[in-house]
């Protein structure tokens, strides 16, 4: 198989990153798989995944370590869709994938997170008020837009970017 979709979704956004991801991706020799549920292997991999405090979840992690000789790219989404904490985020799961592999980039956006995790920055707001919760109130309100058909389309040009360079090289 030329390409595998493997992802892990919690909330069901890394889902449609990853169908997104998927319809993007040339010919027949490609699937879609959870990593839970995972059978085959596949010469380019999109690994999804959710954001669990700063980098992906262990079923993730374990995948992503145990693949060799393989071309991979990530993609996920972070309930704080803040550009940096994404680039943060993309380098400790980049990280994690062994150095046999050829590394063919990340994709990262935003995505809705539970309604407790915005409830609670309101109870921290109602303890102390400062900027820095504001802007996670912030940021979990705007996520609760995404991911949306701009993540969707960008997403879509990522995997398209990615197909073509590395048929190039």
């Amino acid at each position: 198989m030329k390409y595998l979709v493997i992802y892990s979704s919690r909330t069901g956004n890394t889902e449609k990153i990853a169908m997104e991801i998927f319809g993007a991706l040339p010919g027949k020799s490609k699937d879609i798989q959870r990593v839970e549920e995972r059978k085959g292997e596949a010469e380019t991999y999109f690994v999804g995944f959710w954001n669990d405090k700063g980098i992906c979840g262990g079923e993730i992690m374990e995948f992503l370590e145990g693949l060799h000789g393989k071309q991979v790219a990530i993609f996920g989404t972070c309930g704080m869709g803040d550009p940096e904490y994404c680039r943060q985020v993309a380098r400790r799961v980049e990280a994690l994938i062994p150095e046999d592999n050829r590394y063919l980039g990340s994709f990262l956006c935003s995505g809705k997170m539970a309604p407790q995790v915005l409830e609670r920055y309101r109870m921290m707001q109602m303890e102390k008020d400062c900027a820095r919760i504001r802007r996670m109130i912030r940021f979990c309100e705007e996520a609760m837009l995404h991911p949306d058909s701009r993540d969707l389309a960008n997403a879509r040009m990522f995997a398209e970017k990615v197909v073509r360079e590395r048929e190039i090289s």
